[in-house]
This record gives structure tokens, sequence and C-alpha cells, in this order.
């Protein structure tokens, strides 16, 4: 595929101001830790929201969803629209306590939590773990989506694609820290925003699908409209809406999702001014991630069908696809080649802009662990703040490195995307608990780490004999059933050994003050010994929390649904959600006169 001048001018100016930007903020990042990594814990809310949602726009995100709703339609985006419980959950109850916390990471929480050697060594090893291994494998899902569009839209073999797209990222990433991620950001999701817009008004009007009319009556098309999956199909409806519904937001560890928050998304939350600009950011970032973004994808995935029916007829489009990488997500980037010069070199742009975003995001959030959590905590606890953040920028080169190599080997993001809801499958009840229960210890997160990991990889080994119509398990009872036997065995090990001494559980109350459910023996026991750990000013009710939550769930997906109605031509469904939107934001606003008390 040739680019014309005007789309080559269109990237490298979007380039070079990316470039220019991390070049102008890299002498405040390189001042110390605190910048680098939080930029000086001085962020206000939309500019953290704006970051969390750009990071989570990534390059392999419109892939993953051309794939899912080529196989299994539109509702087959309940996969990850489920998630948006968890990330409201996240905003109404989790934001405040983790930036009362002020740990520089969410990995540092384990020690002021937890106390004694297994608190040191789960920080240590959930460093690694999770800074070098889940991130890795995160950004190797983004580095192959790279890997796709660019040998469909550019020519280029997969080793060019990771060489080029690594060194510009890594660049960036190391010399403008955390800032430098955060501004560049609020440009980065407007530009991919814009693209992802456009590729899907050029692919709706292409003469072969003929508007938004002939693609809806389309046979292809027209079997995968529905939101929700076909109610006769058993196995479709417990895997794509049942299990995701009844189980998978609260107990699976995903990435921008995680249950009580953590990874990138409460290191923009520790980076935000005050709790207020926390939970602003947070809830900001679900709206947009979840009610404004999927349906310029989802036209993208379903006009696709009419011009690239099948895998044979991609194949046969652009011959020089690798066996081996060949799936439905390359339907994506093959939509894009017919897009006129100059939009096409905004929409390459705008999916170079998604990449930086997530990439720049991973790289930084990583190696905040490997600095903060692992070679400052075990390697050299004296090293000066100038050293920690060279530290750091070598982290961002090791872990680009990394997840290139591991990028080779994958197929699709739908892989990456499944292996990562398996392993962290049980653990996120814990951690959503650990906050409002004394009893979890240390070895409560051990043993649900690493029986979540080994009780998934068994039940995948194990696969073929275990799940399906003729064995001894349905197929879609493979997930719950990892959190079911995680779950026992943490809540097992959680009453087999000691709980944390007073002291620490006692410190860890008076600093964050979450509710006293679920702390009235600690509360009653440090009141005996006359010491008062509740502090009378602050709200730590739950209620109004809980209430937020589900109605601020209710009016996304309202959002949601209310958009994809219009543009379906369902005026009149569309209408009736949009004033069910309404009475929700009502009631929100009513809402947070309550929750907003006692907010620093």
């Amino acid at each position: 595929m040739k680019l014309t001048t005007l789309d080559y001018a269109i990237i490298f100016a979007f380039f070079a101001i990316t470039l220019i930007i991390g070049i102008v903020v890299s002498k405040r990042a390189g001042k110390n830790t605190d910048e680098f990594f939080l930029s000086g814990r001085n962020m206000p809310w939309w500019l953290l929201g704006f970051s969390m949602v750009a990071t989570t726009f990534a390059a392999d995100t419109p892939l993953y969803v051309a794939d899912v709703v080529r196989q299994n339609g539109v509702s087959a985006n309940w996969e990850w629209w489920t998630f948006l419980i968890t990330g409201m959950l996240t905003v109404f109850v989790y934001a405040k306590l983790w930036r009362k916390s002020n740990v520089k990471t969410d990995i540092e929480f384990y020690e002021l939590r937890y106390g004694g050697k297994p608190a040191k060594f789960l920080r240590g090893f959930r460093a690694i773990y999770l800074g070098l291994v889940f991130n890795v494998l995160v950004m190797s899902a983004v580095m192959l989506a790279a890997i796709k569009i660019g040998g469909i839209m550019l020519g280029l073999s997969q080793y060019e694609v990771v060489g080029y797209a690594g060194i510009v990222t890594v660049i960036f990433s190391a010399i403008g820290g955390f800032r430098g991620v955060v501004y560049t950001d609020f440009l980065l999701f407007i530009v991919a925003m814009i693209g992802a817009i456009l590729a899907a008004y050029y692919a709706v009007n292409l003469p072969q699908v003929g508007g938004l009319t002939a693609l809806f009556e389309n046979e292809l098309v027209a079997s995968k409209m529905s939101v929700l999956p076909d109610f006769n199909n058993t196995e479709l409806m417990m895997t794509l809406l049942v299990i995701p519904l009844a189980v998978q937001w609260w107990s699976a560890w995903y990435p921008g999702a995680e249950p009580g928050g953590g990874g990138y998304i409460a290191q923009r939350m520790l980076a935000a001014k005050d709790e207020k600009n926390a939970i602003g950011a947070t809830f900001f970032f679900n709206i947009m991630h979840y009610a404004i973004r999927p349906w310029p994808w989802i036209l993208v995935a379903l006009a696709s069908l009419v011009v690239f029916p099948n895998l044979e007829s991609i194949q046969a489009a652009f011959p020089s696809i690798e066996a081996g990488k060949l799936g439905h997500d390359y339907a994506y980037p093959a939509m894009l080649t017919f897009l006129p010069k100059g939009v096409l070199g905004l929409v390459l742009a705008s999916l170079v802009a998604a990449f930086m975003s997530t990439i720049s995001t991973h790289l930084n959030w990583g190696s905040s662990y490997m600095v903060n959590d692992f070679y400052k905590r075990f390697v050299k606890p004296e090293a000066t703040e100038k050293e920690q953040v060279l530290v750091g920028r070598l982290s961002t080169i090791v872990l680009i490195i990394l997840s290139s190599i591991l990028a080779l080997g994958f197929t699709n993001a739908g892989q990456v995307f499944h292996a990562i809801i398996a392993f962290g499958a049980g653990t996120g009840l814990l951690f959503i608990l650990r906050w409002f229960w004394w009893r979890i210890n240390s070895w409560s997160e051990i043993s649900a780490m690493i029986s979540s990991g080994i009780v998934s990889l068994t039940f995948t080994f194990n696969e073929k004999t275990l799940f399906g119509a003729e064995n001894m398990f349905p197929a879609w009872s493979k997930f719950p059933l990892i959190v079911l036997v995680t779950t026992i065995i943490w809540v097992l090990v959680t009453y087999l050994t000691k709980p944390e001494e007073q002291d620490v559980l006692e410190k860890f109350y008076q600093k964050i003050q979450p509710s006293k459910i679920g702390w009235h023996k600690i509360i009653n026991k440090a009141k005996a010994n006359g010491n008062d750990i509740v502090d009378p000013t602050v709200n730590t009710s739950l209620t109004y929390g809980i209430i937020a939550m589900l109605i601020s769930t209710l009016m996304v997906y309202g959002i949601l649904f209310a958009t994809g109605n219009f543009i379906y031509g369902e005026y009149q469904l569309a209408l009736i959600l949009s004033g069910f939107v309404l009475v929700c934001i009502f009631i929100l606003i009513k809402l947070w006169e309550k929750i907003k008390v006692g907010l620093v």
C-alpha cells in the first residue's frame, strides 16, 4: 500500500509534536522519582482522565473488537463491557482510598496494609510478576497489533515494525517520564478518536458496503447486530453475558480494570491533586472508555463482514500475511486500506497515537515497579533520586525489548486477553475486600496469586478432557471453576494463618479510614488500649458509594445502547434510553452531595 506525501507529512508532524513534548518536560521529569513516575502528584482530574482513556485506547483494541464482532457479533463485547462495573466501584469507593494512601505505586501498598517478611516478599514478587511478566504480556498484544497494522498498511515486516515502533516510543518514554506521558495522552486521545470516527465513516460508505441502511440489511451483518447474545445458544449466552456479568467483573484481574483499582489506573489516582480529582479522573475515564468509543470500532467490524466475509478473503487480498498471524483481527487494518489520501495518514497517525499512548504508559508504570518496589527496596535502598530515574529509564528499554520478542510468537490479541483473564481469575475478590476486612493477610494474597496461576494452567492443559459437551464440565464453566477453586484456597489460607499484627492494622486504618464494616474488632481493641483510630470528620459510609456505582453503571450502559440504537435507526428505543440516562444523571448529582462530604 502506497502512502502519499500528504499522508507521510501528517504522520511525521504527529511524531515531531510528541517528541517535542517529551523533550520539553524531560528536565523536570528527571528531577526526582515523584516527578518521573507521578508528575509531582499535582495533576488535575481532566488531564488524568484523558490519560487513562488514551492508554486503554490501544492499537490492539480496535483489532480485538473486530475479531470478536466478526466471530460472535456485537454482543461479544460484553467480555469487556462488564468491566464497567469494576471501574465504577473504583470511582466511588476506592479512588479516595488510593489517594489517601499516598504511596508511590500500588505495589508499595503491600507494606502499608501488611507487615513483616511476608509483606516484604509480596511486594518484591508482585513488582516482578506485574511490572515485568504481566506488563510485558500486555505490551506484546499491543505490539502484535502494530505488527499487523504495519504489515498491511505500510508493507513492513514484523521485525521492522517492532524496531521502528519500539525505538520511537522508548525514547519518548525514557526522556519525558509520567508528565510527558500525561501531556501527550491528551493529544493522542483526540487524534485517536478522530481517526476512529473517520475510519468508521469511510468504511460504512464504501461502494461495496453502500451506507448504514444497506449495511444493516446485509444478511451477514444482520445476524451480528444484537447487543445481547442468542439466549437459545447456552454456550454463547453463558460465555459472553452471564459469566462476565455474574463472575468476571469482580473476580478477574485485568490491566485498566483491576477490582479495587490498581496498575496504571492507580498510578494516575496517586498523581491527582487530591481525592476529588482522583474520583473525577476515574469517572471521566469510565464514561469515555465504555460509552463513547466502542461504536466506531464496531461499525468498521460490521462493514468488514461485507468486504471480507471470511479469513480466506483477507488472505486473498493480502497474500503477504504470514499464515501464523492470520486472524479476524486483520479485518480492521484491512478496511483502512480503502481510505483516501490525507485521511489515511490521519487514521494511521491515530493508530500510532493509540500505540504510543498505551506502550509509553506501560513502560513508565512497569519501570516504577522495577525502581520503587524492587531496586530501591531490595537492591540499593540508599540509591539517590537521580540514580533511580536512570534505572527507570534503563528499565523502559528492557521492557520494550522483551515485549517485542514476545509479540512475534502470538497470533491475535484475543489470545492475550483470555490468558490474562484466566491467570488473574479468583484474585479480584481479595483485592476488593482487603481494604474492608482486617483478617486478610499477606498469605491470603500470596496463596491467591500462586493458586490462580496453577489452577489456570492445570485447567488449560487438561481442557480437552475436562470441558466440553461430552466431558465432565460444560465449556463455559472453566472460568468460574478457576475462580471458585482459587477463592476457596485463599479464604482457607486466611483462616489457617495468623492475622497481621495489631499495630500494623491500626496504622493502616488510621491513615486510610476505610469503612468501619469489617474493622470493628481492630477499632474496639485500639480504643481499649487508649488509641482512638477513627477520624470523626471522615465519612466512612459505603452506602452512597455503592448506590452511586450502580446508578452510574446503568447511566453509562444507557448512553452506550442509546448511541447504538440511534445508529441502528431504532429512534424510539434510543429516546427512551436517553431519558433513562437523564434520570440517572439527576440521581448522581444528588448522591454526589453526600459522597463529597469529608473529601480533601
